[in-house]
């Protein structure tokens, strides 16, 4: 999904940052929120720039703003979290492939494998995709204790499954009669 062309390498200028300010249309807004499982999606935006590192290398950094609504983990009701981070990414000309037999993990992962185009578009969708909360809870919301059995039969509870609860019971027990 691109909202402005793919900026091509071999056109960005070597002394000067190249600056880029992405805010997506409602329907391009719409797309991402389909593509990232979202119930809703506002104020998309993602500003920064991009600038030659080392002879061959480039760095993108930049701020991501969005407001997202996700379905609570415990209730299913909406919960809306803003996100504003900061975004950096370097692209390495000399790359090592991962599916080397010699390639070692970089220690962090903003580093990636420099192409003829740097695309910042799929930078905010990534980065953004990375910033939203795993589990979204509303405020207040907890998960209360659930107990199933079958119908006529005693319901065994946490304490129930716990297998050395009734040894110090059994412990405590014969203290009293020593």
């Amino acid at each position: 999904m691109t909202y402005q062309s793919p900026l091509r390498v071999s056109d960005l200028p070597q002394n000067a940052p190249t600056r880029f300010e992405l805010r997506p249309t409602a329907q391009q807004q719409e797309a991402i929120r389909q593509e990232l499982g979202l119930e809703g999606l506002r104020k998309l935006s993602f500003s920064g720039d991009l600038r030659a590192q080392a002879k061959r290398d480039w760095l993108l950094s930049g701020v991501l703003g969005a407001t997202v609504v996700q379905p609570c983990v415990i209730t299913l009701d909406p919960v809306t979290t803003r996100i504003d981070i900061p975004v950096r990414r370097v692209f390495l000309a000399n790359w090592s492939d991962p599916d080397e037999p010699e390639f070692e993990m970089p220690e962090d992962d903003e580093t990636e494998a420099l192409g003829p185009e740097i695309d910042p578009a799929q930078v905010m969708i990534e980065a953004l995709s990375l910033a939203l909360p795993q589990y979204p809870r509303k405020d207040g919301a907890h998960l209360e204790q659930a107990i199933y059995t079958e119908p006529g039969q005693q319901a065994m509870t946490d304490d129930d499954v716990k297998p050395f609860a009734g040894l110090a019971a059994l412990r405590d027990s014969l203290k009293k009669d020593e």
